[in-house]
């Protein structure tokens, strides 16, 4: 193979790590919409609703930071958790500027619907794709290394 070919084998989808974490990603979130869809969430209200149930009370900074969202994503999202009653936002009393999110009693009502969701899931994916307990195990210990990664600015060229 000429070097002219060889520059264009980065640009076969067979060689793009990226493909296969995409492909993973996509399939797995649309395998909570059977579980998510019943109880009214799609996986984005779901997964912050989860950052709700452990916190309680939070920053619309601090959650964006923590679910990877901007606030044009966040934004809409909270309104429709706040429009079914399941959180509220307030302006914060030490600073007007900053906006507080609290979980309601609807909205902690709502984690004992969904409770057995993560393990019914969990077990349909990791089951049906033959991995045992310790590949789940280093499967999610890699993907936080390459998060990790990434909001470090390893591996940029420039």
């Amino acid at each position: 193979m000429n070097e002219k070919q060889d520059s264009y084998e980065a640009l076969k989808l067979k060689n793009q790590l990226c493909f296969p974490l995409y492909v993973c990603s996509k399939e797995i979130v649309r395998g909570y919409t059977p579980y998510l869809k019943p109880v009214g969430l799609t996986y984005t209200q779901y997964i912050t609703m989860m950052v709700l149930w452990e916190e309680k009370r939070i920053t619309v900074g601090e959650l964006g930071h923590r679910l990877y969202l901007d606030s044009g994503t966040l934004t809409p999202l909270l309104r429709k958790l706040e429009a079914a009653g399941y959180l509220v936002r307030e302006r914060s009393e030490e600073d007007e500027r900053v906006v507080e999110i609290r979980v309601t009693e609807e909205g902690m009502a709502l984690r004992e619907q969904v409770k057995d969701i993560p393990h019914r899931l969990g077990r349909n994916i990791m089951c049906g794709a033959g991995l045992t307990d310790e590949e789940v195990g280093q499967l999610y210990a890699l993907l936080y290394k390459v998060i990790k990664g990434t909001e470090e600015g390893t591996g940029n060229d420039e």
